[in-house]
């Protein structure tokens, strides 16, 4: 049976942003899922702290994990509801708060009924990008030390992306933070980028380091940046 990732290893120091590209199907999105212990390494480890995750329980864990997805599941409840899924037990002043710094006030406030009115099923009444920011709110009333952002700007369009990027920015402030991007431009600014291919890490360094010393990084952002 072909592995999903092979002899990949890595370290992650904490606050710092590490970026993980590749093509589709090249393994990032398991590195997520292994993680937040969806399922086990078959060897290796992988630790947090010098813990051993296996030897973690799995809701610990992942109460310790904040998450922005691609495609943030959302109630048909009303607006605080929602937010305060990152923390049941937050009062209205915390979840308004972190609307605020997700930058959701703005569209939340202009709501029929504001924190109160419902969203219909999976947040129908919002954009993507509100249901981005909404998701992004919930992340910091969670404020979990570690942060990982799997391609939370990759269906928005140029406004809702350059609003969501200012609320990622608040939220990543002193979190250790991990990010799945195939929009290379999101990015540049990581503190490291990990190119991943065919399950394996082929290369890591800093945007530049990697356009000059990787051929795939070279031509994945010339095939982005070109088009």
């Amino acid at each position: 049976m072909d592995k999903a990732l092979e002899e990949v290893s890595f370290k992650v120091s904490k606050g710092e942003t590490v970026a993980i590209v590749g093509l589709s199907g090249s393994g990032k999105t398991t590195i997520f899922e292994l993680l937040q212990r969806f399922y086990d390494p078959s060897k290796g480890s992988i630790e947090i702290g010098g813990i051993n995750l296996m030897d973690l329980n799995p809701t610990n864990l992942r109460s310790n994990i904040g998450v922005v997805p691609q495609q943030p599941t959302l109630f048909s409840a009303n607006v605080s509801h929602n937010i305060s899924y990152g923390d049941p037990m937050a009062n209205e002043k915390q979840i308004q708060h972190a609307a605020k710094e997700a930058f959701a006030l703005d569209f939340i406030e202009k709501l029929p009924e504001g924190f109160e009115s419902y969203l219909g099923e999976q947040g129908v009444r919002l954009s993507g990008g509100q249901r981005q920011r909404i998701a992004i709110a919930r992340a910091i009333l969670k404020d979990s030390s570690i942060l990982l952002l799997d391609e939370a700007t990759s269906a928005l369009d140029a406004n809702s992306e350059q609003k969501v990027q200012e609320a990622l920015k608040v939220l990543m402030q002193g979190r250790t933070t991990l990010i799945i991007a195939h929009r290379l431009a999101t990015i540049m600014h990581a503190d490291r980028i990990l190119l991943i291919d065919k399950g394996q890490l082929i290369a890591e360094g800093s945007h530049q380091k990697l356009l000059s010393s990787s051929e795939l990084y070279k031509r994945l952002c010339e095939l982005q940046f070109n088009h």
